[in-house]
């Protein structure tokens, strides 16, 4: 399941699985191709708040590196999580006493209420009707404070349950009587479920298999932003979170691989599913470069899953200088990648191969990585190809070796729109088929403060040539910081909102 594809001479190799590093900031067109992206909307499923969309297993694949969570005769269908307890945490949990002010939600932005359950708000609704609904929801949480947030919080669920490092898994799961691992929360969660999360520290290798449904999501909510910290430190498995289950959203979480062995950070293989703004870092750096690869935050189709979104997460630092088995995000599906900052990954900052196709690439920020955004198809499971319908717009991608490239077996109605591409070293662009890129800039973004090393701002300056040059088609109405998108003085290219 490796992808060997030869380009400028080079051998490639791509991998599902990809790593990510964070940086601590303060604070789409007509005619064919409109008609291709509007399929691909309608079979793309949203989270309430955005878009999303597929791939004939090659005769003699490899072992793949998006897989490198699977272990040897692991079979499509997963096996039941099994309870995670021993009972020797209890006197440490009846040490410590809980209320629901342990579990408010912090760091969300709209004074991160939970907007009332409606029937608009159910996700699986229609992209509009869904993000129209959030957006008003959220306007009205903040409104008597000022300016409307447009990114929507966590809808309320019929069911709720918490997770707390000194929580006890024989507990019931309450506010006071929390669970003391997400594997046992998952275990007891059904459809409209929200399992809370406290801050601190908790050991990686785990596996959801649980799944919602299209009128009754599960959310695993770190209820302080990057609060919830998986910690690959005493942690079992090659992957800090790998889910199997659909209709799931993974939000808010700290995914920190250093000083351990993992070579995925947030594996992906249900349907319908939402990773978001979630800081993954420091993975598969302390591996071999081998074909097995690996990612920060992947999402794949081996197990049949389509229509996933990997949105407004962190990624930094993935995988070992000069490794094109080790990726950013990894996608091989159909579904979108919007508002993620990427920086120092050894392949791909953002990586489309196996089944992708009807991708949605949207204002993210990708940097000092080998290649800034691939667009590929090949060594499929699925499907026969090729990675057609995927739009790629408003993106930034700077100081890479390679800026965006189109690989293996793509289509005709890829699109490429109002992008910043600029100082990649090797080439900005190669894309087949005789496609052309449109409304790029070529300069230098202008960042608040950029540097190759160290913790970079990538917020754009004031004088950002990226500055209302962007296109709200299939953009959200939100940014990275989950700052409103300003429609009247345009939106910016990026993952950052000036």
């Amino acid at each position: 399941m490796n992808k060997f594809v030869t380009f400028a001479s080079d051998i490639r190799v791509g991998t599902l699985l990809c790593s990510s590093m964070t940086v601590l900031l303060t604070a789409c067109g007509g005619g064919a191709d409109e008609q291709g992206l509007s399929q691909a909307k309608q079979q793309t499923q949203t989270a309430g708040y955005i878009v999303s969309t597929e791939t004939t297993a090659a005769a003699t694949a490899p072992v793949d590196a998006l897989m490198a969570t699977r272990a040897a005769g692991d079979q499509a269908e997963p096996a039941a999580v099994a309870p995670q307890d021993t009972g020797a945490d209890t006197a440490s949990s009846s040490a410590t006493i809980y209320t629901e002010k342990d579990f408010a939600l912090t760091g969300y932005g709209a004074g991160d209420a939970m907007p009332a359950r409606t029937g608009a708000m159910a996700y699986g609704a229609s992209d509009a009707a869904a993000l129209a609904a959030a957006t008003a929801t959220t306007a009205t949480a903040a409104g008597a404070q000022g300016a409307a947030q447009a990114a929507p919080v966590i809808p309320s669920t019929t069911y709720t349950l918490y997770v707390a490092p000194n929580g006890n898994d024989r507990n019931a799961g309450s506010a006071s009587a929390p669970f003391k691992t997400l594997a046992r929360a998952a275990k007891a969660a059904k459809a409209s479920t929200t399992v809370f999360v406290a801050p601190g520290t908790y050991p990686g290798g785990i596996k959801t298999n649980v799944s919602g449904s299209a009128n009754g999501r599960i959310y695993f909510v770190s209820t302080t932003k990057w609060g919830a910290k998986i910690v690959a430190a005493g942690s079992s498995g090659k992957t800090g979170w790998d889910n199997r289950g659909s209709y799931v959203d993974i939000v808010g979480f700290h995914v920190d691989g250093s000083g351990g062995k993992w070579t995925g950070g947030i594996y992906n293989g249900g349907s319908y599913d939402m990773i978001r703004a979630n800081y993954v870092h420091h993975i598969a750096k302390g591996v071999s470069c081998t074909s097995a690869g690996g990612s920060a935050i992947g999402v794949d189709s081996y197990y049949k899953g389509v229509k996933s979104d990997v949105i407004g997460n962190l990624v930094h630092d993935i995988g070992p200088a000069g490794c094109r088995f080790v990726q950013g995000i990894y996608v091989s599906t159909s579904g979108s990648v919007k508002n993620n900052v990427v920086y120092r990954v050894a392949e791909g900052a953002i990586h489309l191969w196996h089944d992708a196709n009807h991708v949605i690439i949207t204002n993210n920020t990708v940097t000092t990585s080998n290649t800034g955004i691939i667009v590929g198809g090949g060594d499929f499971y699925h499907t026969r190809g090729p990675n057609d319908f995927t739009a790629v717009y408003s993106n930034i991608v700077y100081d890479n070796k390679m800026g965006v490239s189109e690989q293996g077996k793509t289509g005709k109605n890829n699109t490429y729109r109002n992008n910043l591409v600029f100082q990649n070293s090797t080439y900005n662009w190669k894309l087949n088929n005789g496609l052309k890129h449109t409304e790029t800039v070529t300069s230098d973004p202008l960042f608040v403060a950029y540097a190759r090393t160290g913790t970079p701002d990538l917020r754009l300056s004031s004088s950002s040539p990226a500055i209302g040059r962007g296109t709200p088609t299939e953009a959200l109405d939100y940014d990275f910081l989950e700052n409103p998108r300003n429609a009247t003085t345009g939106f910016d290219i990026g993952a950052y909102q000036h």
